[in-house]
């Protein structure tokens, strides 16, 4: 992988394209909670060669992701760049703003991990940790389900209180510690 700057984002991406890495693969964003912020990468691919891709990676705060667009580059960066902007909550200057895949009524970032997952509190974990668990030994329903943080970091909080911090969230998702029943 090739890392870049933030600021030299596009012209890396041109600069490879215009090395012969003509062919658009994908680009996507991954959360590195805990180890920094958010890092977007572009697979590009030089088809007179059977090379692997060519990966292009750049890491961005947490706090306002921003990143110049590569649509005009590549068309199919489109799709891609919407998608990151959505789920992860990037803004790719130059892009397509409309939404893809989320409600227009939705807030959030739902790729990010400091993201509650609502609906993996809400049920219990079903079925027992083995098969042939009987009920006196422990079972999954009263245990957290993988990805769910402590609720001491987030959860029903005041409206005024501040976000939980990333790096709190990152240590407290830790699944298989038993659920604690609010008192």
């Amino acid at each position: 992988m090739i890392a870049v700057d933030a600021a030299a984002w596009r012209d890396a991406v041109s600069a490879a394209q215009a090395d012969g890495n003509t062919f658009f693969e994908w680009l996507g964003c991954v959360d590195e909670i805990g180890r920094g912020g958010l890092r977007v990468l572009v697979a590009l691919r030089n088809l007179a060669t059977v090379d692997e891709p060519l990966l292009i990676g750049t890491d961005l705060p947490r706090d306002r992701p921003r990143l110049d667009s590569i649509r005009d580059l590549f068309a199919g960066a489109a799709w891609h760049e919407r998608e990151v902007a959505e789920l992860f909550g990037v803004e790719f200057a130059g892009g397509d703003r409309r939404r893809l895949l989320l409600p227009a009524d939705f807030d959030g970032t739902p790729m990010r991990k400091d993201a509650v997952l609502a609906a993996r509190t809400a049920l219990t974990w079903p079925g027992a940790k083995e098969p042939g668990e009987t009920a006196a030994s422990p079972s999954r329903r009263r245990m957290v389900p993988p990805g769910v943080p402590d609720s001491a970091v987030w959860g029903d909080r005041e409206p005024e209180a501040p976000d939980a911090d990333p790096d709190e969230v990152a240590a407290a998702t830790v699944g298989g510690r038993v659920r604690r029943r609010p008192s």
